[in-house]
């Protein structure tokens, strides 16, 4: 297939007690795969197998509501369980710095979950830089992401959490607060440093 599911980083109970064993196997294992399996049939239903998930994205308003879901749904699973590692990290290198400009840790963390907690119904919440190095923290529905072309901020995603129930509700129940504030104690900064510098170029 022209999109393969990634295997998790780490073990399926690495992330506990923040993330639990069933979820994360639900989580890979049910719903990333099957985005994963219909994002590779809309690829040859429309064409675009052979392309990388993010050139397709970029121009998502060409192709079906089935490619948008789950072309987003297999990249955004993706980036996500890059972006946690077991016992978590702190911010570093030119990122820490831009997190220093943002107003600090403390009022990312405010604002990245307010816009998760706020997002209604199912979506993501994010946070983005754009090629100078400016962060933002915004929200997408359903399975949309910065990177598509229909979203209202667009940019390089540095980190990202899903706040649809699968992610949570076996541990968290609809308490979506809950979960936002514990998911901190799993993100891996060093990923998400990398991702920086991507979008610095």
């Amino acid at each position: 297939m022209a999109f393969e599911l990634p295997p998790l980083p780490y073990a399926y109970d690495a992330l506990e007690p923040t993330i639990n064993e069933e979820t994360m196997k639900l989580h890979h294992d049910k719903h990333h795969n099957a985005y994963t399996t219909k994002f590779n049939e809309a690829a040859k239903e429309e064409g675009f197998d052979g392309q990388s998930a993010e050139d397709v994205l970029a121009q998502i308003s060409k192709y079906s509501t089935k490619a948008r879901n789950n072309g987003g749904g297999f990249w955004n699973h993706a980036f996500f369980w890059e972006i946690m590692t077991p016992g978590g990290s702190q911010p570093s290198g030119k990122l820490a710095d831009a997190v220093a400009e943002f107003g600090g840790l403390d009022k990312l963390k405010d604002e990245f979950n307010n816009k998760g907690a706020g997002q209604f119904g199912s979506g993501w919440a994010w946070l983005v830089a754009d090629k100078s190095g400016k962060l933002s923290v915004t929200s997408t529905p359903n399975q949309d992401n910065p990177l598509m072309d229909i979203t209202d901020v667009s940019g390089t995603p540095v980190l990202g959490n899903d706040v649809w129930e699968h992610a949570y509700y076996l541990t968290y129940r609809n308490d979506r607060g809950a979960y936002l504030k514990a998911w901190w104690d799993v993100v891996n900064w060093d990923q998400a440093n990398k991702n920086y510098e991507a979008a610095l170029g």
